[in-house]
């Protein structure tokens, strides 16, 4: 009899295909990681979305509302994971990956252009969501023990790839028409997820996955096609009983999907912790700065480093090659070195680089500035050599196969449970400390705080119960609450001297008022 096949491949060839549907998806990952970098500055960009325009704010908001879309992709696995199996999952994942690019790049001027795009980011992050919680299972249960681990690391490390792809075609479309500066770089997003769709089409499920269902016959026939050996060979029977062991030793070995409780037990197995410390390599990953030189790496250049638009796409292109070329550096020495050393290299090497990028940062100097470009590289150098495919890699190996997929969900939507944490924390803070200013001098500002320090009450009430002040009440008041001393003049078109109190580092400032007045600061 002769090995079972898929899309007529067995053996090794079958799984070079799964690898290679599988690091497509990852490919799309980092693609869609770094394909708003080059277009959330561009003037076409920012005149069709107007709100975006000279708005950092609402830059960074566009951005990362893609991770809330990634946050719900893999609340969605942690549920259905086990119920709709590895393979649907990833089809389901770029299905809704097309349907999201689609949404965003069909904005058109004239409606709500900017709410259509958001939904569709929000989207395709779910699609990235499910993919990325999915894939490193898929890939970790139908690989081999010997090159498992060069696998993950190479999936992991072609998010580098998918970047690369991104930043280049972002520079080449700014030399196209307005529509073509954003439009094509979001649409190629589809060709990635096309792949992943119609290559699971025909490629297996995970034999993990369907002998944990029962499907016992068809998880034979996987095994065996994955190794090119026939159904009835001792190595297929051999490593179908040490899987079944393995789903045995979890402890749900009669459950068909593992319930959420599980990976939240120790015992022999450990789960949670095993849980604990993938999950904690992905946060690391992720505070770790990577998102920040990621997806603003344009942006840093031309507000920190102070280039050009053109050659901040330029310098943010050739970094991502240095970065593809590092992430390369890990398939040939993950086996060798191990995770841990990998780990400890990598942290090393992002500190001091980011050392080296804010130190050069503090003068404010052209020259000083180049150097903080360098630590950008060799910080993207050190991630993309160590943490960039190790988080993948290791919640992938040491989750036990019944709670692998339960615990690369947790670790999914974890890192976004994280953020969504500390951004919770900032709300308090925001609330009680932060007094507003809008429609406020500069001198009204320094009145609020005058004035919640000599009444002793809160600055956001302060600033809350001061009326907004013309400028005769501004002197008025700055002489009620002690910031200046004496009042030489407040009628209009006079020349007003006032002296500041003593803990103030200026003395005495001199303002005219009269038009065509000039104004100074002296000192006594």
């Amino acid at each position: 009899m002769a090995p079972p096949t898929f899309m007529g491949l067995t053996g090794r060839p079958l799984s070079l295909a799964v690898s290679t549907v599988a690091t497509t998806g990852f490919v799309l990952f980092g693609y869609d990681q770094g394909v708003m970098s080059g277009i959330i500055t561009a003037p076409a960009f920012n005149n069709l979305f107007t709100a975006t325009k000279n708005n950092s704010t609402m830059q960074g908001f566009v951005t990362a509302i893609y991770e809330i879309g990634c946050l719900f992709g893999a609340i969605f696995i942690l549920i259905f994971g086990d119920i709709i199996g590895r393979r649907r999952a990833m089809m389901l994942g770029g299905a809704t990956m097309i349907v999201g690019v689609i949404i965003q790049v069909t904005a058109q001027p004239g409606s709500t252009p900017l709410a259509q795009f958001i939904i569709g980011r929000v989207i395709t992050g779910v699609g990235n969501g499910i993919n990325t919680s999915t894939i490193p299972t898929y890939q970790a249960e139908c690989s081999r023990t010997t090159n498992r681990g060069l696998l993950i690391c190479i999936e992991g490390g072609v998010i580098a790839f998918g970047t690369l792809v991104a930043y280049w075609i972002d520079f080449a479309a700014s030399y196209g028409p307005p529509n073509l500066t954003w439009r094509f770089p979001i649409a190629f997003q589809i060709v990635f997820a096309l792949i992943v769709c119609i290559g699971m089409i025909w490629l297996p499920e995970s034999p993990r996955w369907l002998l944990t269902r029962e499907r016992y016959e068809e998880g034979e026939i996987v095994i065996a096609a994955l190794r090119g050996l026939e159904i009835d060979d001792k190595e297929t029977q051999l490593q179908k009983a040490i899987i079944m062991d393995s789903i045995k030793a979890s402890g749900y070995g009669d459950s068909k999907a593992t319930p959420i409780k599980a990976v939240f037990t120790n015992g022999k197995t450990q789960h949670f912790r095993r849980m604990l410390l993938g999950v904690s390599s992905q946060f690391m990953q992720q505070v770790g700065g990577c998102n920040a030189v990621i997806y603003y790496l344009p942006i840093l250049f031309q507000s920190s480093i102070k280039q050009t638009h053109t050659m901040s796409l330029l310098l943010g292109g050739v970094n991502m090659v240095v970065y593809a070329i590092f992430a390369t550096v890990s398939w040939f020495i993950i086996e060798r070195a191990g995770r841990r050393k990998l780990f400890l290299w990598g942290t090393v090497g992002q500190g001091l680089s980011m050392v080296l990028t804010f130190s050069c940062l503090i003068p404010g100097t052209p020259g000083a500035a180049k150097g903080a470009a360098v630590g950008l590289f060799t910080y993207i150098a050190s991630f993309g050599a160590t943490w960039l495919p190790l988080p993948w890699l290791y919640p992938a190996e040491i989750n036990p196969i019944k709670t692998r997929a339960k615990a690369n969900a947790l670790i999914g939507w974890g890192t976004y449970l994280f953020f969504a944490a500390v951004n919770a924390c900032f709300i308090p803070v925001i609330y009680f400390f932060y007094p507003e200013t809008a429609n406020r001098s500069l001198e009204e500002i320094d009145i609020i705080f005058a004035k919640g320090y000599v009444e002793n009450i809160s600055y956001v009430k302060a600033a809350r119960d001061l009326p907004f002040l013309g400028d005769e009440e501004v002197e008025q008041k700055a002489f009620e609450y002690g910031l200046i001393t004496e009042i030489t003049g407040n009628v209009k078109g006079s020349g007003v001297r006032r002296r500041v109190s003593d803990d103030d580092e200026t003395l005495v400032m001199e303002r005219g008022l009269e038009k065509g007045g000039k104004s100074g600061i002296s000192t006594p």
